[in-house]
């Protein structure tokens, strides 16, 4: 009884800092330049065109970029740009960028339903990208079988986004592309579940390791080394970003399905 009464504390306690600022940026990083030119900065835009905030998303084709249902539940349209350094006014951003539509997955509900939330939105551009390099998603239950080897504690991940560096002891908030490498924690807990993949965050004071913060969020978690997309940044526990990062996964069955409805249209 008190481990479920200490789950039920925890998701509650994380929806509190969700309803204040669900996005999470890659802290202890370092910058990507053009490591990885197919992850881009996603500003989001509602139906009067107002600027409502960014998050981070990675191109699967041409004209279709991932990132996360949270991010997209309250836009309309978006921009997003591929340079590693974005200086564009995201309020007035006149004709820079890519302009596209939104989708949220339809079981998306501000995170109701935890903690299978359905975490993933897609932007769909009005133009084709041009670039060599895609992300690709991960082969079903990738992780399941990571979950499942030994030495999993040395299993890491690639984690790319744009937004806040760090929240204390100082505010570093640059629209740079940065990439970090973050550990395996589990799959398997009342805030997993099977559905998100728990990694470890940075320990804070620039000193080894890497998280995510806010602003990374929708930005993709990769296999090490490669451009396969394992799951997307959701959500976090520590409102200074030093804790640990919570993906919403992309190898599951119901998210591909998602997904690749759009990919086969586009």
């Amino acid at each position: 009884m008190k481990a479920q009464r200490l789950a039920k504390l925890l998701i509650v306690c994380m929806m509190l800092l969700l309803a204040v600022a669900p996005a999470w940026a890659v802290t202890s990083g370092e910058p990507d330049g053009n490591d990885h030119p197919y992850v881009g900065l996603v500003a989001l835009y509602d139906a009067e065109g107002t600027y409502i905030g960014r998050c981070s998303g990675t191109l699967l084709s041409s004209t279709v970029v991932l990132t996360a249902g949270h991010c997209t539940f309250d836009a309309a349209s978006a921009r997003v740009y591929f340079e590693p350094v974005v200086e564009a006014n995201l309020r007035e951003p006149g004709n820079t960028g890519y302009l596209g539509t939104t989708v949220t997955h339809p079981e998306y509900a501000n995170f109701a339903g935890f903690p299978n939330t359905h975490d993933l939105g897609l932007i769909l551009l009005d133009e084709s990208v041009e670039t060599e390099t895609i992300g690709e998603l991960a082969e079903p239950n990738t992780l399941d079988a990571l979950a499942t080897k030994r030495g999993q504690q040395e299993t890491t991940f690639d984690v790319v986004g744009y937004g806040l560096q760090s929240v204390k002891p100082k505010l570093q908030a640059d629209r740079v592309r940065y990439q970090g490498t973050v550990q395996f924690v589990n799959l398997r807990s009342a805030l997993t579940d099977g559905f998100n993949l728990q990694h470890s965050g940075s320990p804070g004071k620039g000193t080894g390791g890497a998280g995510t913060c806010f602003g990374d969020s929708g930005g993709p978690v990769f296999l090490p080394g490669t451009n396969i997309i394992v799951a997307v940044t959701s959500f976090g526990l520590n409102s200074n970003c030093a804790g640990p990062g919570f993906a919403y996964r992309v190898d599951i069955e119901e998210s591909l399905e998602f997904i690749n409805q759009y990919l086969t249209n586009s």
